[in-house]
């Protein structure tokens, strides 16, 4: 594989405005995502922007950033916008879409999941985490990822489920793609099952495309909020030095 990990940023967001811009100890989320990403050592990592404050936040520490259509209706489509401005001439053949939102990622995450794409022969690979607060179980905001022994996913959904007894798992939104699978994902309207579920990758199990899940230790902190943004500047607090 020749894997770029990419990072989808835009300042418009609803419940948190100029969230990739905000601080958390000293540098902002986009940047701090940025260095967890660089810090898994796998490739290139590449910021999707959608403004050009980001490109400059970015670049202002080194990075690599390209401006796309700020009205893309997902981070997908703003990823591959940004690989074929960047990549023209179609070098790497793996993509790693890391969300902007996500700055205490383990880098070992994107190396697992990586390395399930590759070992799986599957179109997609995403992280999963067995979920052991009785609250997230229940909790239609967390995503919980269905899957056998194959750890080939079957469904990823709000609700609680499979039922019965046995573990539920928590999905995390970062995942690796063929490069033509992501190519193909894009193409594609939107799925009834996606729509209904609110859940790109939906859109993928209903087309009939692979998806295997790399099951790991830790979840990340998704800032979505202000609270959350508190959270992620208490745990860099907690973990300088």
């Amino acid at each position: 594989m020749q894997p770029i990990v990419m990072i989808p940023a835009r300042l418009a967001s609803t419940r948190l405005p100029n969230k990739p811009l905000a601080d958390i100890g000293g540098r902002s989320m986009i940047v701090r995502v940025w260095e967890r990403a660089i810090a898994a050592k796998v490739g290139p990592v590449l910021v999707a922007a959608a403004e050009q404050e980001i490109i400059d936040d970015i670049k202002a520490a080194g990075g690599e950033a390209v401006l796309t259509d700020p009205d893309l209706p997902s981070g997908s489509d703003r990823i591959m916008q940004a690989l074929k401005r960047y990549d023209l001439d179609g070098n790497y053949d793996t993509v790693v879409n890391v969300q902007g939102d996500l700055p205490t990622l383990d880098p070992q995450t994107i190396r697992d999941t990586l390395n399930t794409l590759l070992e799986s022969g599957s179109d997609i690979a995403t992280p999963v985490v067995e979920i052991v607060d009785e609250a997230e179980r229940i909790n239609p905001n967390i995503v919980k990822a269905v899957f056998g022994a194959s750890r080939r996913a079957l469904y990823f959904t709000r609700a609680t489920c499979p039922t019965g007894g046995g573990p539920h798992y928590h999905h995390i939104g970062l995942y690796a793609y063929r490069r033509c699978v992501l190519e193909r994902f894009v193409s594609l309207p939107p799925g009834m099952l996606e729509m209904r579920e609110k859940l790109e990758q939906l859109r993928a199990l209903e087309t009939g495309m692979s998806i295997s899940v790399a099951v790991v230790d830790t979840v990340p902190l998704g800032v979505d909020t202000a609270a959350d943004l508190e959270k992620a500047r208490a745990w860099y607090a907690a973990h300088s030095g």
